[in-house]
Formats: structure tokens, sequence, C-alpha cells
């Protein structure tokens, strides 16, 4: 039998033991635009690629407040993500979050990756949920299009980041989410975005000209536009499974 007689619910493994639901799912989180965190022993960050479908659309946004204390930063399904993230706030982060779908027969899992920092009584904190059901603590980490350029950027730096002011691990930020971009791009106030969460301060969205400070200090550092490997971005899944239901066939997906 065919790849396509196991891929038709969550429930079926193929007979080499994959759930090729989840395999599209995560597909779509790879197709997303690039999302970084990091944080150290007092600040919480997320840092993130915009991106728009067109010259004359706008770009849509890819940091989410959750509560005063938490926020997200989505790659993959935009409408997974409103669900996820409206399901966030009513439940307040109950412990089965973003399990849900990928437990139960006849519901495909949410083709969205979330980077959440959040924080508590013992300091700041990122994790990572994947479409996969699995979730990770972690002190720096990327997801999207082109993540392992940032990821091989946070891992040469992590241990600076521990003791770190926010303006220098916003800049961290930045810097791993530049390398993401493609050779003819570059970080502006329109394209990327970045949340901030620590014990005296609310989670708080920076973007526009509150952005340019950032920028212009980065640009001054060293270096502009994309130095991130890869291949170019690709626009839509490999597969149908990660599409709407009823599609019939692989289809444009709506990823961010």
């Amino acid at each position: 039998m065919n790849r396509n007689a196991y891929d038709s619910d969550i429930t079926t493994w193929s007979p080499q033991g994959r759930l090729h639901q989840i395999e599209y799912a995560m597909e779509a989180v790879k197709q997303g635009s690039a999302a970084v965190g990091l944080r150290s022993n007092k600040h919480a960050v997320l840092v993130a690629l915009n991106r728009s479908s067109s010259d004359l659309a706008s770009y849509q946004k890819k940091l989410i407040r959750i509560d005063d204390h938490m926020g997200i930063a989505i790659a993959g399904l935009t409408s997974d993500a409103r669900v996820l993230s409206t399901y966030m706030r009513t439940e307040s982060m109950r412990s089965r979050m973003a399990q849900i779908n990928t437990q139960r027969y006849g519901r495909r899992p949410y083709g969205v990756g979330l980077l959440i920092i959040g924080v508590d009584e013992t300091g700041p904190h990122l994790y990572e949920f994947s479409p996969s059901g699995n979730a990770f603590d972690y002190y720096a980490v990327s997801i999207g299009a082109r993540s392992q350029s940032a990821k091989t950027y946070l891992e040469k730096h992590f241990e600076k980041f521990a003791e770190s002011s926010l303006d220098e691990l916003v800049a961290h930020g930045l810097r791993a989410l530049r390398d993401t971009l493609q050779q003819d791009k570059e970080l502006t106030v329109a394209n990327c975005s970045v949340g901030i969460v620590s014990k005296d301060q609310k989670f708080t969205v920076v973007e526009g000209e509150a952005l340019r400070g950032y920028l212009d200090a980065l640009n001054a550092d060293g270096g502009s536009g994309g130095g991130g490997a890869g291949g170019d971005d690709a626009g839509a899944a490999a597969d149908a499974g990660a599409g709407e239901e009823g599609d019939g066939g692989a289809a444009p997906m709506e990823t961010e």
C-alpha cells in the first residue's frame, strides 16, 4: 500500500512506524518564517521575522500576548496559532495545551510550532512546543525556515546569555534572526518584532519605530543582509496532509 493509505488520520501508523500527519504538521513549521527565543537570569526575549504575502500586503504579526507574564512566537499555520493562543488565554496554559489534537482520532495535529516565554517566582523561562506534542525547556532556540543558521549562532554564544543585560539579549536575538535571512534581505522595523518579559516588566511587544535603536546598533556592529545557509524559502508543505480537510490535493498553506 502506498503512503496515502496511512495519512488519513492521526492514529494510523505506517509499516515503518511513522505518523504521516505529524510529519506534515512538522513540515508546516519548517515553512514558516523564523522565530528566535533566548533568556537570561532576569529576562526572556522573543525575536520574530514577520512575513508579507506580497509587496502590496501588510506584514503579519508573529508575536502574541497570552497574559501579563507570558507571550508566544509562532511559525507555521496562522489559523492554528490563533486557535492555540485563544485556548492558552482561556485555559491559562494547562499541561494538556498543545497535545489534545495529537491524541484524538479524526482530527489533524496543529501545524504550528510555538516558542513560549514566561516568568514565575523562579525567574524567566523559554519553552518550545512542536506539533508532535513534545515540549522542551531552552536557554535559546529557534524555529521556522532557515532556523539552523540561527541555532548555530545561539550555540556559539549561549554561555553569555545568563548574565546579559536586556539590550545585549535583544542584540543577540537580532543577530541570530539576521542569519536566517536570504542574502538580498535585511532586518527592518517593518519585518521584525521583539517580545520581552521579566519579573519587573509585563510581556511587551516592541515593533515599528521603537525597534529603530536596536537595528541601528545591530547594523553599526557589523554587516547587514542575510547570512543564513540553506535553500530558498518554499511556498507550501510538500504534501497535502498539512492542508485543510476536504482540499483534495496539495494546497498553499498560510504560514508565518
